[in-house]
């Protein structure tokens, strides 16, 4: 609720001290509403995280080890031995990492601290797929048909799948967040994609396990909160729409879902798809707040499927914060989440909850749309949160956060609340407008051109639409952003700077007056800038309505002014002015690419490890074939050739490589060599004129 809570339960048996074992926007919400309680927070972090947003806003902060996750925010022992130093009562786990680890519940159990999450019974049954299929199944929820026994091995699949029928999904029994599902259209392809769904869901989640379901083909993806104590009341919160979504990972989020809203009978699908979340979430006696998600056929809404329960709290909570109220007033699920562990029970019922106005929520992650949502690292030169009536941040960055490889992508989120689904969305895209973050590519633009899509204005959505939409390319600069650009470059140029005293930075010099020109390279593209001859380094560059044209301009440290990132809009670019000697390097690189038909280096676009390689040494490829494939920030990246040849492997799986490391050269096929003889031959025979040589 809002903090006129804290004044309802003054007698509430809270805890003293909580450690908040996740780190990103998570961490720093969760932190929040502890403050917000009087309760003492404890972050943890990694050696990578040392200065990270998370651990500057808690009260204390404890490193548990190096950066890869396994050794530090997924270490089981590390965590348990940071409660013990730190004093902590009790753990909120946030979502991903521990969150839904059995053995973590378990151990905590051992150590007399308090999970703020639901019983190891409860993560026992949920946390596995199959179990959980079956488990409800049983008690009347509906589920989609398929097959889900443990300890099937692939040939017991395959023979399996042809009574499940294609197209099917193949999916990993532990897990969540659509990580490692794979939609398989036809029986050919079955044995090849369960071997790659085996080989993520065993470096993700250490469970091979797959079950194979029928695939609802254009589904929406509809899931019901639930919040249950200790004292036997279980309620739902309301639903939320999930559809928009790619590659399984939500992108867009709100509440209430428009499919409910805009059918005649849809306050009586809430109340049914409602009571079956509640039936689930009894069925395992589940205490906490928890997710119950269903696929809902957008032809036959009234017909819904479970398909899994994430017992924890999710991503896209904000949205249901914003819309539900209890007797009147705002919930706070993390605060809840904190009574009901420390046993405290609800104090309402099903008929006190109510929802006003609609919300929506945009991830905002690092990564490049167009460069296929390649995840981007780096520091964050400039970070700022939008403003506004009914716009809240969540966010893990501030100016000066490092993103690295070894963590998932995911920066912010940012919610827009209105009074209905227009004014949300009219209020979103202004926040996403103004939301700022220099330094790493972000999908800002992408998600700003997604909600002005007609279909996801009017609430057409499923959960292929973005599969449908595909990548939108990136806009370009404007000749007035690049006129700023240019201009803002000159400023920070020093007078005179690399040459004689008889030139200026305007580019005066003395008998005639030239005009200045820069070279800049934008996203890869060259762009000659002349400035006109009246330009002066620091004069505001505006265009003819007077609106800044470049809002947002931050050089990077130690290019001595020679690099920049800008943002306009959502648009944001790393910008580099280029030399004369810069310039005859990238003409050269051209050059040999073009003599050579493609790039022979196939290079790692970020620092990662290799989990894959397709090819061996001396084996002969085709320009875009696989090679191998480095995962980096949660996500396998498929690197190809760049052209047809005979390729050499430089790595080998388990290697760490650098980003920009060349990972495999290609030599390239030679060119066809035609002799004389042939020429005439070819000729003759297609009846064309030859020459011959006189006779004596």
């Amino acid at each position: 609720m809002t903090e006129n809570q804290t004044e309802n339960h003054p007698e509430a048996p809270l805890f003293g001290t909580v450690l908040v074992a996740n780190r990103g926007e998570i961490a720093v919400r969760v932190i929040r509403t502890l403050r917000r309680l009087g309760i003492r927070s404890v972050a943890v972090y990694s050696e990578a995280d040392a200065g990270a947003r998370h651990v500057c806003e808690a009260d204390d902060a404890v490193c548990l080890g190096p950066a890869a996750a396994a050794e530090s925010y997924l270490d089981i022992d590390a965590v348990v031995r940071a409660c013990r130093t730190s004093g902590a009562q009790a753990v909120h786990p946030g979502y991903g990492f521990l969150s839904e680890n059995l053995d973590f519940a378990r151990a905590l159990e051992d150590a007399g601290i308090t999970f703020i999450g639901p019983s190891a019974h409860s993560i026992n049954l949920m946390g596995d797929k199959i179990r959980a299929k079956n488990h409800v199944a049983s008690h009347g929820v509906p589920v989609v048909p398929g097959v889900a026994d443990p300890g099937m091995d692939d040939a017991a699949l395959i023979e399996a799948a042809d009574g499940v029928g294609f197209p099917l999904l193949i999916k990993p029994s532990a897990g969540g967040g659509g990580k490692g599902m794979h939609a398989v259209e036809s029986a050919a392809e079955l044995p090849a994609t369960l071997q790659t769904a085996r080989r993520v869901a065993r470096s993700s989640f250490g469970d091979d396990t797959l079950l194979l379901e029928r695939l609802v083909r254009s589904p929406r993806h509809i899931e019901v909160q639930v919040l249950a104590d200790t004292h036997g009341n279980t309620i739902h919160l309301g639903e939320r729409e999930c559809s928009l979504q790619r590659r399984h990972q939500k992108v867009i989020e709100e509440a209430p879902a428009p499919l409910l809203e805009m059918l005649d009978d849809g306050a009586s699908i809430r109340e049914r798809i409602g009571a079956a979340a509640v039936d689930a979430a009894r069925s395992v006696d589940y205490v906490g707040a928890g997710t119950v998600e269903f696929l809902v056929s957008d032809e036959n809404p009234g017909e819904f499927f479970f398909m899994e329960m994430n017992t924890r709290l999710q991503v896209e909570h904000p949205v249901t914060e914003e819309v539900v109220r209890v007797d009147g007033q705002r919930i706070d699920l993390v605060e809840w989440q904190v009574r009901v562990a420390a046993g405290e029970a609800l104090g309402f019922g099903q008929q006190a909850i109510g929802l006003s106005g609609h919300a929506i929520e945009a991830r905002v992650y690092a990564e490049d749309p167009a460069q296929g949502f390649l995840p981007s690292i780096g520091t964050i030169l400039r970070a700022e949160d939008a403003v506004g009536e009914g716009i809240r941040t969540d966010s893990g960055i501030a100016t000066g956060s490092e993103v690295t490889p070894h963590y998932d992508p995911m920066l912010a989120k940012v919610i827009a609340h209105g009074a209905d689904r227009p004014q949300a969305l009219a209020r979103l895209d202004a926040a996403l407008a103004s939301t700022i973050v220099l330094g790493v590519e972000t999908n800002l633009e992408y998600l700003r051109a997604l909600l002005a899509e007609e279909d996801v204005q009017a609430g057409r959505l499923d959960t292929t639409f973005i599969d449908r939409w595909g990548t939108q390319p990136k806009r370009q600069p404007t000749d007035a952003e690049l006129q700023g650009i240019a201009a803002r470059f000159l400023a920070l140029e020093p007078p005179a700077a690399g040459r004689s005293g008889a030139w200026s930075a305007d580019g005066w010099r003395l008998g005639s007056h030239r005009r200045r020109t820069l070279a800049l390279e934008i996203d890869g593209e060259l762009h000659q800038v002349q400035l006109p001859p009246a330009a002066a380094p620091g004069a505001p560059e505006c265009d003819t309505a007077g609106t800044a044209v470049v809002p947002a301009f931050e050089p990077v440290p130690g290019t001595g002014g020679r690099e920049a990132w800008i943002g306009s809009a959502g648009y944001n670019a790393h910008v580099r002015w280029l030399d004369r000697r810069a310039l005859v390097h990238r003409h050269l690189a051209t050059i040999e690419r073009e003599e050579a038909g493609g790039d022979p280096e196939s290079r790692s676009p970020m620092p990662g490890t290799v989990v894959s390689v397709l090819v061996a040494t001396g084996d002969h490829v085709e320009a875009g074939q696989p090679v191998l494939a480095v995962e980096a920030m949660k996500m396998e990246h498929p690197l190809t050739a760049g052209l047809a040849g005979t390729v050499t492997v430089h790595v080998a799986v388990g290697d760490h490589v650098a980003a920009g490391a060349c990972v495999a050269t290609v030599q390239p096929d030679p060119e066809p060599t035609i002799d004389a003889a042939d020429t005439t031959d070819t000729a003759a025979a297609s009846g064309a004129p030859t020459a011959t040589a006189p006779t004596s």
